[in-house]
C-alpha cells in the first residue's frame, strides 16, 4: 500500500503530500510523530525496530514513531501508531515539537518537524513483530549509558529528543 506523509514548512504549515519512501529519498520536511511511554518507576519503554524497516531496521528508539496520514490529527496519529506497533492503548499528552534532519549510509534522509507524545502506562507490550523486534525498560541512567557505549545503536531522532522527554515525564510523575 502506498502510504503518504503530510509535507510542511517550518512553521507546521501544511504545503502538500508526498509518498513516503519519495520524501525520505529527497529529505523532503515533513511532518512525523514520536511517541514515549513510561512506566511509573519512571523508566522509559524503547522498541527495537523491526529487522525489515527500510531505514534504521534493528536500530532502538522510542516506544513508537511514525506520520500522520492526510487530515489526520497528530495526537490521533500518535494513539495510532502506539497501538498498531506495541498494542497499547494509552491517553497520551503533548510535550513539544522539533525539527531535524539525519542522512542515512543508504541515502535516505530524514527530515522532519517531530511532534512528541507521552504517556504513562505498566501495561505490557502486544508488539507488532512487522514493525518492532524488542522492548526494553530503561532508567535515564542506564540509558545514558547505552548511549555512551553504543551510540550508534541509537535512532538519530531519539537521540536528539530523549532528555527533554525524561525532563516532561519527571515533571508528569511528580
Amino acid at each position: 500500500m502506498r502510504e503518504n506523509v503530510v509535507l510542511v514548512d517550518k512553521n507546521d504549515q501544511e504545503v502538500g503530500m508526498a509518498e513516503k519512501l519519495e520524501a525520505h529519498q529527497k529529505g523532503l520536511l515533513h511532518r512525523a510523530i514520536s511517541v514515549f511511554i513510561f512506566n511509573d518507576q519512571g523508566e522509559m519503554l524503547l522498541q527495537r525496530r523491526a529487522l525489515t524497516k527500510y531505514h534504521t531496521p534493528g536500530i532502538w528508539s522510542n516506544t513508537a514513531c511514525s506520520h500522520p496520514r492526510a487530515n489526520e490529527d497528530v495526537l490521533e496519529a500518535a494513539t495510532r501508531r502506539l497501538n498498531e506497533e506495541m498494542g497499547m492503548k494509552i491517553d497520551l499528552t503533548f510535550g513539544f515539537k522539533f525539527l531535524y534532519k539525519a542522512e542515512f549510509e543508504n541515502g535516505l534522509i530524514e527530515h522532519e518537524l517531530d511532534h512528541v507524545f507521552f504517556g504513562i502506562s505498566n501495561d505490557k507490550p502486544n508488539i507488532n513483530l512487522a514493525e518492532v523486534c524488542d522492548y526494553k525498560y530503561l532508567c535515564e541512567t542506564e540509558l545514558e549509558e547505552e548511549l555512551r557505549l553504543n551510540p550508534s545503536f541509537y535512532s538519530p531522532w531519539f537521540k536528539i529528543c530523549y532528555q527533554q522527554v525524561f525532563k516532561l515525564a519527571k515533571e508528569f510523575l511528580t
